[in-house]
């Protein structure tokens, strides 16, 4: 295992593009290799305009969701590049799992290393999991495992099974209701960087099979978190499934009950009741 530290993060659009132009004739296995960052600083003007897009409070603490932000284009390096055997046009984010270690001050440096995982099977395809970990002064302070499916790839003969599903308890008490907006997917893009096509509008989510832009799976996530503001234990665990694509514009509910000194948590659709993200949060 190699580990390379990159002096600056690489350009998601071009990453993107890069992806587009090499996604034929990808296989294998996963990469071994790790890509980092070190001494990472946290821009202040960049921590505002996310927090104000997904609706978090600001202050000098970093929302338990702000780090994927740092550790997600040296994901997307690993991905885009050849030796990865997926094609990234067309991955699906099922699953995200973060662990906050202990609460990360917005001005201390950081340290990243993110690799790639778990190759496994699914009814549809192939999974694999993207992980991240994020120091400070040398010892973590938070890491996260985004699973990603190929719909339609095959995984390694006696790659183990995919584990996308994330349980909670009946949720019938709406905490909330919002109606996002037609933009909201170009909204996180321009804040997160993260420009898949899916996201951006109905033209280009229907070359991908999806009938109108989807919103972000991450941006939903932080909305939740952002709702539960000031209810959360320092240290904890956020670990969401992504289950039906939240269509832009709709209409959701979003559903909470305590649970094991946390929250259990559903974001539906208002009309038909299909769950877009379901999760818990627990103390760590």
């Amino acid at each position: 295992m190699a580990v390379t530290v990159l002096d600056e993060a690489p350009n998601l659009r071009a990453l993107y593009a890069k992806a587009a132009v090499t996604a034929w004739g990808r296989g294998g296995d996963l990469p071994t290799d790790r890509l980092a960052r070190k001494g990472v600083a946290v821009d202040p003007a960049h921590l505002a305009a996310y927090t104000r897009v997904c609706r978090l409070p600001l202050d000098d603490v970093l929302p338990a969701t702000y780090p994927h932000m740092l550790a997600f284009p040296l994901q997307m390096a690993l991905m885009s590049d050849r030796s990865f055997p997926l094609a990234l046009p067309g991955l699906v984010h099922v699953r995200n799992r973060i662990d906050v270690v202990r609460p990360i001050g917005a001005g201390e440096p950081l340290d990243l290393e993110v690799w790639a995982e778990r190759f496994a099977a699914h009814r549809s395809g192939a999974t694999v999991d993207l992980c991240a970990t994020v120091s400070a002064g040398g010892q973590e302070v938070w890491r996260s495992r985004s699973t990603y499916l190929a719909r339609g790839a095959t995984a390694p003969e006696g790659a183990p099974a995919a584990d996308v599903e994330v349980s909670v308890g009946a949720l019938d008490r709406v905490a909330a209701t919002w109606r996002v907006p037609a933009d909201a997917g170009r909204r996180y893009a321009k804040v997160s960087g993260d420009v898949n096509p899916i996201h951006l509008s109905g033209l280009t989510a229907k070359a991908f099979g999806f009938k109108r832009a989807i919103a972000h799976g991450m941006w939903v996530k932080a909305r939740v978190l952002g709702a539960l503001a000031g209810r959360l234990p320092d240290a904890l665990s956020v670990d969401v499934a992504f289950r039906k694509p939240l269509f832009l514009p709709s209409t959701v509910t979003l559903s909470t009950a305590q649970a094991d000194g946390g929250w259990d948590a559903a974001v539906r659709n208002a009309s038909s009741g299909s769950e877009h993200v379901v999760g818990t949060i627990r103390p760590l």
